[in-house]
């Protein structure tokens, strides 16, 4: 059976801007607005002037970053580094995707000026050429622009490229730089996390809340680090303290459910996801969460009522639909155990991995099994263990015997093999002694 959460360290960079004096353009100041802003920032390909009436109150220099707070049809409104709104048109900016000439111009220009280096370096990482975003951070580097973020964001790319050990020797020289920026400590604890070495990552992380205690995220990522080195007890306090502040932060209740899981303490996990859905009414992932943790505790009805619950709110979710199979083929509750939909339950799990997720196929193996279908279970058993490897191909060939021999799923089979062997025997010593005494007690057709 399959039960998973998904965390992933959150990568943490610094922005930066340049300063240049180009043609100027002439832009409006605008009231505050209550817009959203977009994901990505836009560049500005041309200098642009703040004003209001006669007076200049702010300029934009072309290749400086704008933060959008809203698009419209014909123009951006944006913030200035200074806090002034404004509106300017598209022509006057680009994406970042698509201002490597505008920098390319500057840098034509000013050959020697290591940022606007830096600057087209983030037009290749948004068109996904870090190895040409690299060679420009190298290069500014060698025309001595050495600030602590130049390093942080090549550090960033050699940790993209699979390069760990340059990455971590960026961010030391980002902090020899610039010791109280957090910003090299928090990724080279996400580098930490991805080569395995936790108790680095949590050091790096304790290192950044000592420096930033009110970031809430910083205490989210080292309880992640705390669970991946196995110190589940620290990874509870820090997700308790972040609900503490919080007590709507769904994020730190659904990781402390999981961690709670993690200890088998199957109790507590039902009681932090029962709060998530309280958070969150169509959170599927946490009806699905509660209701494997009610299944651990045999409360089978209460599961499967979670697990059909998750796939009403999110009908494409295979691990849901895998859940639900397991529980309605190997259940010991028999009003709850129905095999037939157990089969059609795994199905669907196949079809939405295209039948390549190993887990999906032992679960229809399984209900297979269940519902009689033997033949069937050992083929699609047959596949698992092709395409599984470790301590679980030894597993995965113990259930594909016990199919062979039309037996059903054991989550222990050389223990269900046992008691399955113990059983026979006495029932057949059972049936030698009563055939000896129905002998003794018949007359002797002889005599």
């Amino acid at each position: 059976m399959n039960f998973r959460f998904n965390h992933s360290p959150i990568w943490y960079s610094k922005a930066c801007s340049a300063v240049l004096l180009t043609a100027l353009t002439v832009l409006l100041v605008l009231p505050a607005s209550a817009a959203g802003p977009i994901d990505e920032p836009v560049v500005a390909r041309v200098e642009m002037k703040f004003t209001e009436g006669e007076k200049v109150i702010d300029v934009i220099q072309q290749g400086d970053l704008l933060t959008v707070i809203e698009e419209r049809e014909q123009d951006y409104v944006i913030v200035t580094h200074d806090g002034h709104q404004g509106a300017i048109d598209k022509v006057n900016a680009v994406r970042i995707a698509e201002s490597g000439e505008v920098y390319t111009d500057l840098i034509q220009r000013h050959p020697n000026e290591g940022r606007f280096y830096t600057l087209r370096a983030a037009s290749w990482w948004a068109l996904g050429k870090a190895d040409k975003a690299l060679e420009d951070f190298d290069r500014a580097i060698e025309l001595g622009y050495k600030e602590a973020h130049a390093f942080i964001s090549r550090g960033l790319f050699h940790a993209s490229m699979g390069s760990y050990e340059k990455a971590i020797a960026d961010y030391e020289q980002a902090l020899a730089t610039d010791p109280d920026d957090i910003a090299p400590l928090v990724n080279r604890a996400a580098v930490y996390m991805m080569t395995a070495e936790y108790a680095k990552a949590v050091k790096d992380y304790t290192a950044a809340l000592e420096k930033k205690p009110e970031r809430t995220t910083l205490l989210h990522q080292r309880a992640i680090a705390y669970k991946a080195a196995g110190k589940l007890d620290q990874a509870i306090e820090d997700f308790t303290n972040i609900i503490k502040a919080n007590e709507k932060d769904l994020t730190a209740v659904m990781g402390r459910g999981y961690v709670h899981f993690q200890m088998q303490d199957h109790r507590a996990a039902i009681n932090d996801f029962a709060k998530a859905i309280e958070l969150n009414p169509e959170n599927a992932v946490a009806f699905n969460n509660r209701g494997y943790n009610r299944f651990q505790l045999g409360e089978f009805d209460k599961a499967l009522e979670d697990y059909s619950r998750a796939i009403e709110l999110a009908p494409n979710y295979p691990l849901a639909l895998q859940n639900r199979a397991w529980l309605l083929a190997t259940a010991e509750n028999q009003d709850v155990r129905d095999t037939a939909a157990a089969v059609e339950s795994a199905k669907q799990a196949c079809e939405l991995t295209n039948y390549e997720s190993p887990a999906d196929l032992s679960a229809l193996a399984a209900a297979l099994a269940a519902d009689g279908k033997f033949d069937e279970a050992v083929g699609w058993q047959e596949k698992v263990v092709a395409m599984v490897g470790g301590p679980y191909k030894e597993f995965a060939t113990k259930i594909l015997d016990r199919y062979q021999n039309e037996r059903p799923f054991a989550a222990d089979p050389d223990a269900a093999n046992a008691e399955e062997q113990a059983r026979a025997e006495s029932e057949a010593a059972e049936k030698s002694s009563a055939a000896s005494k129905q002998a003794e007690s018949d007359p002797d057709p002889k005599a």
